[in-house]
């Protein structure tokens, strides 16, 4: 094996990694995103969730939820989601119209 193509192998996780962090720092430190997607929801997690809270979709490995304001990121780590990422955004930047 080429040292070139082992140093992307290495690589490739670490961007997958550092692009989730990213993503995860931006679900909470900013309430921007339409909605949340929440990987590898436990049962917990689910039972836990308030009445109000919207359902957008689910997956055996994901759930997306609607908005539920001010913090909800954080809210929604409170109740025992492992990750959380912004779902439903238009794109990397917002469009001025």
């Amino acid at each position: 094996m080429s040292k070139r193509f082992r140093s992307a192998l290495l690589a490739a996780p670490m961007l997958l990694l550092g692009w989730l962090a990213v993503l995860a720092a931006t679900t909470l430190l900013t309430d921007t995103a339409p909605a949340h997607l929440v990987l590898f929801p436990t049962k917990a997690f689910l039972a836990n969730l308030p009445p109000q809270t919207a359902i957008i979709a689910a997956s055996a490995f994901t759930i997306s939820l609607g908005p539920e304001g001010e913090g909800a990121a954080r809210s929604l780590y409170q109740q025992g989601a492992w990750l959380v990422l912004p779902a439903g955004l238009p794109g990397c930047a917002p469009r001025s119209d």
